[in-house]
């Protein structure tokens, strides 16, 4: 699995360590990431995502089914 949110498509960004004396120099910022367990009453059954923190307080929000839907027509996922 690559660090990449399943709900919301968060991923690693680039940016630059900057020292007191100004030099940069290139550094990652990797996204929140959770491997969480969900179970799915529709199909009766547990589910397994990588979900940054943000994707957590989306499922919370919009429900499980909403989210996969979602990130499924995105493309982060393919099935679940």
């Amino acid at each position: 699995m690559s660090r990449i949110c399943q709900i919301t498509g968060k991923r690693m960004t680039v940016g630059n360590n900057v020292s007191h004396s100004k030099r940069r120099t290139k550094r990652t910022f990797l996204p929140n990431l959770f491997d969480k367990k969900y179970f799915l009453p529709e199909e009766n059954r547990w589910i397994t995502l990588r979900v940054s923190a943000a994707g957590m307080r989306n499922i919370n929000k919009n429900g499980l089914k909403a989210s996969l839907e979602e990130a499924k027509s995105k493309g982060y996922i393919s099935i679940y």
